[in-house]
């Protein structure tokens, strides 16, 4: 049978005096004596690691945590194996082996990621409609401050989504009087546009192109899978931010595939199509961001979020029938009141990131 001696101090857990002395191993048994004279017994399979607090690395007891042992000689091998070891890495990694764990590790955050890449394409267009609405609501009360409204700016407004979108529950089109050139899609059948893409436009089909891209978004349930994958499920959970600076630039930095940005601008041309408004105007909004895409400032933040401003503009312009008779999306009395929202409206802020 294995034993041996080994030079050791250790607090009994009764009184707070150290003993200095002598630990003598004998099998499964450890005897301790002092140099005082006083001895205690403690069986090996009794102690415990102490990994964590006072004497770090030293010994306590399971059945008396106030006890600490710490041996000041080296410790034998065969000793050392019947001892309890301390966690390197953890529990179950020292269990399972580093090497392993680590493997463990990759494969969990490769699912992980997988999921975050993939979920929102199946889990947005799931969302009740219900949900979805609440975040659209709360979105557009963050920017009510913003928001240009006059009764006939409102009426033209309404003109003009009736045309681009008559046959699916009413999506509500507001104005923001933000001077960016961007136009936003937010969920419950919400489209924001800012005033700068307005005052930007040439003419009302420009705007009615632009507008049924944003509206093709909604149809096409886009707008959740988006938010989904920009800000995570932490949206639906917790809430939309109050604060309109990180709501405005959460709501421009989200971004759709390119399949979906196709998906949308096929729902425009064909609702511009079926309403007789020529899509030649949205070309040219096109071209317009092509040829401003390189330090445009203006235009820069719809091509941050709408992409591929080339092949869209081929898209529109071959969609123009050549010699039809095309129709005016908003006669210019309505066209006017859109443009003049943000500057006749009262009660509009003025948009402060600060």
């Amino acid at each position: 049978m294995e034993n041996g001696q080994l030079r050791a101090f250790w607090y009994d857990g009764v009184t707070a005096r150290r003993h200095v002395g002598t630990a003598f191993w004998h099998g499964d048994d450890l005897r301790l004596e002092g140099d005082d004279g006083e001895t205690m017994h403690v069986p090996l399979a009794d102690l415990v690691f102490v990994e964590r607090g006072v004497l770090d690395g030293s010994y306590s007891r399971k059945v008396d945590d106030g006890f600490r042992l710490v041996f000041t000689d080296p410790v034998p091998e065969a000793l050392a194996a019947r001892l309890p070891r301390g966690a390197r890495f953890g529990k179950w990694i020292d269990g399972l082996g580093l090497p392993r764990a680590a493997a463990l590790f990759a494969g969990i955050s490769a699912a992980l990621v997988a999921l975050v890449l993939t979920a929102p394409n199946w889990l947005g267009p799931r969302i009740p409609p219900a949900w979805e609405s609440r975040i659209g609501d709360a979105m557009v009360g963050d920017l009510q401050d913003v928001s240009c409204r006059t009764p006939s700016s409102d009426a033209a407004l309404a003109r003009l989504v009736k045309q681009l979108d008559p046959d699916n529950p009413p999506t509500n089109v507001s104005i923001a009087n933000i001077d960016m050139v961007n136009a936003v899609a937010l969920p419950g059948g919400q489209v924001l546009v800012f005033d700068g893409l307005i005052q930007e436009s040439s003419d009302p089909d420009e705007l009615a192109g632009v507008i049924g891209h944003e509206i093709g978004h909604v149809r096409e349930r886009h707008v959740m899978q988006a938010l989904l994958r920009q800000f995570g499920l932490s949206i639906l959970l917790g809430g939309v931010n109050s604060d309109i600076g990180s709501t405005l630039f959460g709501l421009t930095a989200t971004s759709y595939s390119r399949e979906a940005e196709r998906e949308a601008d096929v729902f425009s041309r064909a609702q511009m199509e079926r309403s007789n408004i020529s899509p030649a105007s949205t070309a040219d909004f096109f071209a317009e961001l092509a040829k401003q895409g390189e330090g445009g400032p203006g235009w820069a933040s719809w091509i941050a979020s709408h992409p591929m401003p080339q092949e869209r503009e081929d898209a529109f312009r071959k969609a123009v029938v050549p010699g039809k008779a095309y129709r005016p999306s908003l006669s210019r009395a309505d066209y006017a009141a859109i443009r003049d929202a943000c500057a006749k409206d009262p009660d509009v802020e003025p948009f402060d990131i600060f």
